[in-house]
C-alpha cells in the first residue's frame, strides 16, 4: 500500500520547486517517486510546473553558438594549415633514408619536393581548404538561391546583349557594310 502524502511532503515540494529543482531531484530529496511529486505539484493552486523548455532552449542556443565559434576557429586553423602546406611546394627539402647493405642513413638536399610529393601536398591543401569551407562557408554562401537568381539574370542579360549585337551585325552587313 502506498504511503500517504503528508503536509510535510507538500511543504518540501513547494520549497524545493522554489529553488528551481527538477521533479526527479525533488523526488530523490524527499524519498518519493517522481509520479508522487507530480501529483503533489498538480494539487497546488495554481499547479507547480516542471516545464524546463525555456532553460533547455537557452542552453541549446548557447551550445549552438559555442559550436559555431569552435567551427569558425577550426576553419581558420585549417586555412592556416593549408597556407603552411602550400609553402612547402617550392621550399628546399631534405630526403633521408636507410640505404645500402649496411643500412646507413643517407640524405639528399633538393631545391623543392619531388613531383609526387608536390601532388600529395596539393591534395592536402585542397582537403584542408575544402574542409574549412564546409565548416565556415565563404561570405555569400548562405543564400544560394539569391546567387543562382543573380547568375540567371546575368546570363539572360548576356544572351540578350549577344542577340542585340548579332542583329546589329546582320543589319550593318545588309546595308552595305
Amino acid at each position: 500500500m502506498a504511503r500517504p502524502i503528508t503536509d510535510q511532503d507538500r511543504r518540501r515540494v513547494r520549497e524545493l520547486h522554489a529553488q528551481d529543482k527538477s521533479r526527479n531531484e525533488i523526488a530523490r530529496e524527499i524519498n518519493r517517486s517522481p509520479s508522487t511529486v507530480s501529483k503533489i505539484a498538480a494539487a497546488f493552486d495554481p499547479p507547480l510546473s516542471f516545464d524546463r523548455a525555456p532553460q533547455v532552449e537557452a542552453a541549446t542556443r548557447v551550445r549552438t553558438a559555442d559550436l559555431a565559434a569552435r567551427r569558425a576557429a577550426l576553419a581558420s586553423a585549417l586555412q592556416d594549415d593549408a597556407e603552411r602546406l602550400r609553402g612547402q611546394l617550392w621550399s628546399p627539402t631534405i630526403y633521408g633514408e636507410f640505404a645500402g647493405k649496411e643500412g646507413h642513413w643517407q640524405h639528399v638536399n633538393l631545391e623543392q619536393p619531388r613531383f609526387v610529393d608536390q601532388r600529395q601536398i596539393i591534395a592536402s591543401v585542397q582537403t584542408a581548404v575544402g574542409t574549412s569551407l564546409r565548416l565556415a562557408p565563404a561570405e555569400g554562401g548562405e543564400n544560394a538561391e539569391q546567387v543562382r537568381s543573380m547568375l540567371g539574370a546575368l546570363g539572360e542579360a548576356l544572351t540578350q546583349a549577344a542577340n542585340d549585337d548579332q542583329a546589329h551585325d546582320d543589319d550593318g552587313g545588309a546595308a552595305g557594310g
